[in-house]
């Protein structure tokens, strides 16, 4: 076990971005984000990265966009503002099957709102804030160490994808302080590089039997390939042919599946047996944990379902919770009711679906949260 460090989120953000393999870092000042990009320009250095500041938003993940085909691990990070503006070049990444990271740190929003406080108003944007059907990998912390290992697997699914993928959290994680133990045996993923040796006949989206993953070869390497965000066939060049463009949607779409084994990262508390189990991620699953120790104090048999995995939604492991003992599933979200539709579409009628919504830009109190609650079980 390694000795306990103080980190704050987002500083634990770049720490684990490095151990996966991260070597730049392209970014533009904004609150609750911009130590990450803080952190960056001082760690990369060391290990031979590089550090961008760009002159916006739009060009920071331009540049991480440039930075993944030159066969470099990259991150930018931002905010709700700034997420809005990067929303063309994610689904160019999408598109193009370009893997990068984007940390986003969610802030009361919209537009300016409330630079410095908590919410997590952004969580329909991160499913579908670009035009156009792709999946959108997307991780929510709800610690220190959390924001560390999933950055990790944040890198590791975009890799091993081919996909833009999005860590994100709110501001309370990011700027919280805890004693981390960092241990050095995470896996570290790499994509998969084409087998035959640079030439004219690469394809570069060209997909092995079996897989729908292609290997991505890098510029600079001998390798001569066209990417672009136009519909496109294995040579990358563009094509208006239905069929084919048709086939490339059901690859893009069909590589991140919502029961892959890989997503089921998500986190049971006294579930097995209780009647009243919270559904919560980010800050406000913490606050629901002391809800929850408190109400089974009381005899009352509540549960939790903390979720790390947003996007896809965990269809598998949060439907394994409903069963006949099981009357209501409670949402607390900084927001007025964003991931609670996701979670009655997928209840089924199983349970009642209860919301309890804060949009104050403040945090859930305990006493506030646990008094809500009692409000709907005692219905």
């Amino acid at each position: 076990m390694s000795k306990a460090i103080l980190l704050q989120g987002n500083e634990a953000c770049v720490m684990g971005a490095i151990k996966a393999g991260m070597r730049l870092f392209a970014g533009y000042p904004i609150t609750p984000s911009s130590e990450i990009a803080e952190q960056s320009s001082i760690l990369l250095p060391k290990v031979g990265g590089k550090f961008l500041q760009m002159e916006d938003e739009i060009a920071s993940i331009a540049a991480v966009c440039g930075a993944s085909l030159a066969g470099k691990k990259a991150m930018t990070a931002t905010s709700g503002p700034g997420f809005s503006l990067k929303q063309e070049l994610i689904g160019y990444a999408a598109m193009a099957e370009l893997p990068i990271v984007v940390a986003m740190i969610m802030r009361a929003g919209p537009s300016t709102g409330l630079p410095t406080s908590p919410a997590q108003g952004d969580v329909m944007q991160a499913r579908w804030g670009t035009h156009g059907d792709h999946p959108m990998i997307t991780l929510c912390p709800s610690s220190v160490k959390e924001m560390y290992e999933l950055t990790i697997k944040a890198f590791n699914f975009a890799e091993m994808y081919r996909t833009p993928v999005l860590l994100m959290t709110d501001e309370v994680i990011a700027h919280m302080r805890e004693g981390v133990a960092l241990e050095d045996d995470y896996e570290v993923v790499d994509r998969v590089h084409p087998a035959e040796a640079p030439g004219k006949d690469y394809l570069p989206y060209k997909v092995e039997e079996g897989s729908m993953v292609p290997p991505m070869a890098a510029y600079g390497e001998g390798y001569h390939f066209h990417v672009t965000g136009l519909s496109h066939g294995e040579t990358g060049f563009p094509t208006n042919t239905p069929a084919v463009h048709e086939k490339l949607m059901a690859r893009i779409n069909g590589k991140v599946k919502e029961n892959d084994p890989n997503f089921a990262i998500n986190e049971k508390y006294m579930t097995d047996d209780a009647e009243h189990i919270f559904v919560a991620y980010g800050s406000v699953a913490r606050t629901s944990m002391n809800i929850v120790k408190r109400l089974r104090s009381e005899g009352i048999k509540a549960g939790l379902f903390t979720v790390k995995m947003l996007w896809p939604f965990p269809k598998t492991e949060y439907q394994s919770l409903l069963n006949e003992n099981v009357k209501n599933i409670i949402v607390p979200e900084m927001n007025l009711g964003q991931y609670v539709g996701e979670v009655e579409r997928y209840t089924e009628g199983k349970a009642k679906v209860s919301l309890i919504a804060k949009a104050s830009g403040e945090l859930f109190k305990t006493e506030e949260l646990y008094n809500d609650v009692m409000a709907v079980i005692s219905k």
